[in-house]
């Protein structure tokens, strides 16, 4: 049989092949007699077997067997794989992994034991199929020892401890050690407090299989620790606008005496939306206001009248009809922003008393 190219990481491998048996991915961990050799998820189809440079075997073909999952790592990790084929059992016996020393061991009786979602196999590596989401695991012992198991939170904010427990078959270990850490009678240890990032146990004791790994991120979820997006900056909300245009009348002069009524208004504003004008006249005991509708003076009790809109411009004018006659005048203007805002009325400024004779 021809085989495709195997491609990915051990993060999350992929094997193609052209057999029958559709891809599974289980999680793939080897311990040697020192160290972990490889742990995490491969997806494979079914495929011969192969130590690395050696040549194909049928392994269990069409279906997806453990052997086809170890050759599947071995190639795509990449790590070496030595030993012996028997085509008696059509099964390997593994001698080196990963430059790690895993033969049958005399004085110890020790040798890579296979185990199969935490139950040592009485079948080969060829000769077990295996399901989505199975648990392999080859590990080197007698077969006897304990596999120890480590529990813990996936994420803690930084600067938090996490707490995580050790058992095997289900049942607390107690004297385990985890980062330098000894577990209680309950199989549990506190770690950190943690620095933000990623951060990986295990947990080891004599007589007993090392661990499967145990990832704890410390984030808050938007510093982009451990793949968690950043989160954009927070800005303040902006102050709410509450300062009114400034404003000025031109042309005229507060308590000025004119022999002669303008005929033109004038003044400047800054950050105006709308300028209002308002303009009031006395003559004895009568009073009018300036209607900027009807364009004419209409009469009114005296201390009323009303504003008319001339526009939005900074610098305004405002041409009247006529120029003014004789009276007493009071001209107001005022302009109001975008916000609402709304410039005071001032002596001076944005009022002015006048007198035409």
């Amino acid at each position: 049989m021809k085989l495709g190219l195997c491609s990915g990481l051990i993060a999350g491998l992929i094997c193609t092949s052209p057999a029958l048996a559709a891809p599974v991915t289980i999680n793939l961990r080897i311990e040697g007699p020192t160290k972990t050799l490889f742990e995490g998820p491969v997806t494979t189809d079914a495929r011969p077997f192969h130590f690395t440079g050696d040549v194909d075997h049928e392994c269990g073909e069409p279906a997806v067997t453990r052997g086809a999952v170890v050759t599947a790592a071995s190639d795509a990790a990449p790590f070496t794989t030595k030993g012996t084929w028997f085509d008696a059992f059509g099964s390997p016996s593994f001698s080196e992994i990963a430059g790690e020393n895993v033969a049958f061991d005399g004085a110890t009786n020790r040798y890579l034991v296979e185990y199969l979602n935490g139950t040592a196999s009485q079948l080969g590596s060829c000769d077990e199929t295996v399901a989505p989401g199975d648990s392999i695991l080859y590990a080197y012992g007698t077969g006897s020892e304990p596999l120890l198991v480590l529990g813990g939170p996936g994420k803690v904010k930084p600067g938090e401890r996490a707490t995580l427990s050790v058992t095997s078959a289900r049942t607390a270990v107690a004297g385990a050690t985890v980062d330098g850490l000894q577990t209680g009678a309950d199989g549990t240890v506190t770690v950190g407090p943690l620095t933000r990032g990623d951060h990986v146990y295990k947990a080891t004791k004599d007589g007993s299989i090392r661990s499967n790994a145990v990832h704890v991120c410390a984030t808050d979820g938007g510093d982009g620790a451990c793949g968690s997006a950043i989160a954009a900056p927070l800005v303040p909300a902006a102050a709410p606008d509450k300062t009114p245009p400034t404003a000025r009348l031109a042309g005229l002069t507060d308590h000025a005496v004119l022999a002669r009524g303008p005929r033109e208004l004038r003044g400047a504003f800054s950050d105006a939306a709308v300028v209002k004008l308002r303009l009031t006249k006395r003559l004895g005991k009568r009073c009018w206001y300036f209607s900027g509708g009807k364009e004419r003076f209409v009469g009114t009790r005296c201390g009323k009248g009303a504003y008319f809109k001339i526009g939005d411009t900074a610098a305004w004018s405002y041409l009247l009809p006529a120029r003014l006659a004789r009276g007493r005048y009071v001209l107001d203007a005022i302009a109001i922003d975008a916000a609402g805002n709304r410039t005071p009325l001032a002596r001076g400024t944005t009022r002015v008393v006048f007198t035409v004779r």
